[in-house]
């Protein structure tokens, strides 16, 4: 673009000057408005519970003394969460959460054992809804709680071979 002053002289103004001047102008005036929102989540208790098994050994001399062992439950909760662990009487017919029994692979007969959250041969570990439970409160990483089991002495009629259970553990948060 070319323009000429009062003088006849003429000046050349690239049109992209122009321009930039014209958005300068235009935006010099503009208004502003503005507003806030909120951001915001629930977070929602939350925990799991894994299991290692508690194995006795090979070996169990019944003929001799108690014999204990121990597992490890992990619990990992949301920070914060508190929670409780039960466990079951397992899957013996012939047991109860305040006297639970291993069956004899491929037989009838049972090993008689318990479970505590404080030693072996402590106060019995009962399930959801009972007085003795594993508790804590959750801190983001897995914890570990000690399952202490113990087959008391005594267990003369038992006949030699594999005994097992399965107990299932329910964490409540």
């Amino acid at each position: 673009m070319t323009i000429r002053s009062s003088n006849n002289r003429r000046f050349a103004i690239p049109a992209v000057s122009l321009l930039a001047i014209a958005a300068a102008t235009f935006n010099a005036g503009a208004a502003q408005q503005s507003t806030t929102f909120t951001v915001d989540a629930t977070v929602a208790a939350a925990c799991t519970v894994s299991a290692t098994a508690l194995d006795f050994g090979d070996t169990v001399n019944v003929l001799g003394g108690a014999v204990d062992g121990t597992g490890t439950l992990t619990a990992t909760c949301t920070s914060g969460s508190a929670y409780t662990i039960g466990l079951n009487a397992g899957v013996s017919d012939d047991a109860t959460v305040a006297d639970r029994a291993m069956t004899l692979d491929g037989g009838t007969d049972v090993l008689r054992y318990s479970l505590s959250s404080v030693a072996a041969g402590g106060l019995n570990w009962e399930d959801v809804g009972g007085a003795n439970l594993a508790s804590g409160t959750g801190n983001g990483a897995a914890q570990a709680i000690t399952v202490y089991g113990r087959i008391p002495a005594g267990q003369t009629d038992v006949t030699a071979g594999t005994y097992q259970d399965t107990i299932t553990a329910t964490i409540e948060f």
